[in-house]
């Protein structure tokens, strides 16, 4: 290994490879690695600029070879001859704590004593024919760790320590790859690529398919809050949400005509039930990529919206990237090379009601297309926000092999896509509105936080096990930066609303999603016996609509409940728009594990079935059907049930009464 520094980077070469690690913010090293002769130049997630680098690098002779270190505050590498690194956090008042070191199995190079006869190396480069690199990564895995983080995933597990996971987007799973461990660092995958991640008990390995070069960035700090505040200090923070979105956000699989969602509008004002936002679905455009209301059943949306505003109530509507053939822009998109091309085979991509493509988000002549066409067709109209469905984007099958951007092979950058998509509306609303751009989104990547992008968990199932699901997806989707998340109170896919087992589920969720970043209901609600309007095979009239799914649907009971819970929910008001205040300064998520705000309690890092909302309220959701009891964990301090006012000491598990009318939830008494 060949060391020298420039411009207070470390830069080292062997073999062809060329490694460069530099400061990158507080307490952090960006690293990379390519085998081509220089650098891409691109920043991919590490969008902020930097201060605070506090740069050191020392090059000297070993008995073994040349060794090298860099370190950034209180972060330090060390790089071997064999090119093996090796990071630690400072300690300046004793020996540095050893946090993550390079897994290699070869002859020579590293400080493990494992057998080097296995040729396993920590960067290794697989060339595919005529083009790029297949990347692995392998670093040593730490007994005892524990890993949170890396986006949503649907399962249960909010520790991921012992889990793969692919690094795809998909309908419901959102890869945004950064990790944070118990061991006080926080780890960013700087690379939009396909792959996958292994957080083995034997070792971690991350796998890009397809990438020019490694990159990748890593931080420590003292807390959990500190690791996350340096991590959205280079990737972005989310703007302010408006007071106006804090409530009731009314939405349902699908509202066929502009009468009905004045219908809806209307009953909600009769029955005392206050919405924010009301939410126009799928399907009211005449096929995909036309991006406008159906005349049919929208003879006059301008007059619908301005009657919605009257009564305080944002609209948002939902705009896909999928274009359908018969659509009116269909060939001009095609002509100029705006649609997303496949590598083999026909045009289609997407079959969902229509032979559909998908526009390339990835090329920023196809995004101002399609705001011109938006803008004109809704945002013109009054409508104040999008929601950006299919945003993965969904397909056919996830080939990714079989795709190309604009900016690049599927394989190579589709995971970007999303946050590319959300820069359709973000950048160009801004341009032309002094208030803050809040969309809806089903997918995410780094970094997505700053474009106003509201993440929904996807369309997941109505099952308890799901919102088990949505738990852990939430948590660990705050901890990779995504603060404003949100769900299908009651899931998306039922079967029978009748089913008194789904509406205990419904009411469950609620409770649990009044205390989330945005109280969302949504769902496609069965049996689907309701006929169509038209027999036409476009349109807005010919696809089936779900059952009502407003507050009073579900019966008496379950209406003066979720009233009961949207009141509670108003009340919180003043303190939920702090806690979107604190995102917007640090980063700091909505929802938190325990241990965000008790890092020093060894069982916060263990309990994954409550969490904090906000520093103040911990909450114990009911996750199982016909459950009217449950153990809570209260960390140290003094905690006030908000029910009855019922005051208890922390540091102890206590029983909890669970009554179909409200959920554990405690606040921590100052």
């Amino acid at each position: 290994m060949v060391f020298r520094e420039k411009d207070g980077a470390l830069i080292a070469k062997r073999q062809g490879e060329t490694l460069q690690i530099e400061p990158w913010g507080k307490n952090s090293l960006r690293v990379r690695s390519t085998m081509y002769p220089d650098f891409t130049g691109r920043d991919w997630a590490l969008t902020e600029s930097v201060s605070g680098n506090e740069a050191k690098v020392t090059i000297t002779e070993r008995a073994d070879g040349p060794f090298a270190k860099i370190s950034n505050g209180k972060i330090e590498a060390t790089v071997n001859f064999a090119g093996v690194i090796t990071f630690y956090k400072k300690d300046n008042s004793g020996p540095d704590d050893f946090i993550l070191r390079e897994y290699f199995r070869c002859y020579g190079g590293t400080e493990s004593k494992e057998s080097r006869c296995l040729k396993y190396i920590n960067r290794d480069y697989k060339p595919h024919v005529g083009g790029d690199y297949r990347i692995i990564q392998k670093f040593e895995s730490n007994d005892g760790e524990k890993i949170f983080g890396m986006g949503q995933y649907q399962q249960p597990y909010t520790d991921l320590k012992g889990c793969i996971l692919d690094l795809e987007q998909r309908n419901s799973q959102v890869s945004v790859p950064f990790a944070l461990s118990s061991l006080g660092y926080g780890f960013l995958w700087n690379n939009p690529a396909v792959g996958r991640v292994t957080f083995g008990n034997n070792y971690t390995e991350w796998v890009t398919e397809a990438s020019k070069e490694l990159d990748y960035w890593i931080t420590v700090d003292d807390t959990p809050r500190q690791i996350i505040e340096n991590y959205t200090g280079v990737t972005g923070r989310a703007p302010q949400m408006p007071d106006e979105l804090l409530g009731l956000w009314q939405c349902k699989l699908r509202y066929r005509t502009q009468e009905e969602v004045l219908t809806v509008a209307r009953t909600c004002k009769e029955k005392g039930v206050p919405i924010d936002c009301i939410v126009i679905d799928f399907f009211h455009w005449t096929v995909q990529g036309d991006w406008k209301f159906d005349e049919t059943y929208w003879p006059d949306p301008k007059a619908m919206v301005d009657e919605l505003h009257s009564m305080g109530i944002k609209v948002m509507v939902s705009v896909w990237p999928s274009v359908d053939k018969r659509s009116e822009h269909f060939y001009d998109m095609l002509e100029r090379g705006l649609l997303v091309k496949n590598e083999r085979g026909g045009l289609q991509n997407y079959d969902y009601q229509g032979d559909c493509t998908v526009f390339d988000a990835t090329n920023p002549e196809a995004r101002d297309y399609v705001w011109e066409i938006c803008k004109k067709n809704y945002y013109d109209l009054g409508i104040d926000m999008f929601w950006l469905d299919n945003s993965e984007p969904d397909l056919v099958k996830y080939d990714f092999d079989s795709l190309r951007y604009y900016m690049g092979p599927a394989l190579e950058v589709s995971n970007i896509y999303p946050q590319c998509y959300s820069r359709v509306f973000y950048d160009n609303m801004k341009k032309v509105q002094d208030k803050p751009v809040v969309n809806l989104l089903r997918s995410a990547w780094v970094g997505s936080q700053k474009y106003g992008n509201v993440v929904w968990s996807g369309d997941v199932p109505s099952t308890f096990e799901a919102l088990r699901d949505q738990l852990a997806a939430g948590l660990n989707m705050g901890l990779a930066g995504i603060s404003w998340w949100t769900t299908d109170i009651g899931g998306f896919m039922t079967d029978d609303v009748n089913d008194p087992d789904f509406r205990q589920l419904l009411i469950r969720w609620y409770e649990f999603a009044v205390f989330s970043p945005i109280l969302r209901i949504h769902g496609d609600r069965g049996p689907y016996d309701i006929p169509p309007l038209d027999n036409r095979d476009f349109g807005g009239g010919y696809l089936h609509t779900g059952q009502d799914n407003e507050l009073w649907s579900y019966g008496e009971d379950n209406f003066k409940i979720m009233k009961d819970q949207l009141k509670l929910r108003h009340d919180l008001k003043p303190y939920i728009k702090s806690l979107f205040e604190e995102t917007s300064k640090n980063g700091a998520p909505i929802i938190r594990t325990l241990f965000y705000e008790f890092p020093e309690d060894k069982k916060c890092w263990e309990v994954y079935d409550e969490y904090m909302f906000g520093s103040e309220y911990l909450v114990a959701p009911i996750l199982e059907l016909n459950q009217y009891e449950r153990e809570v964990y209260l960390p140290e301090g003094k905690w006030e049930d908000i029910r009855d006012g019922k005051i208890y000491d922390g540091g102890q598990t206590i029983k909890a009464a669970a009554p179909i009318e409200s959920i554990p939830v405690y606040r921590l008494l100052k």
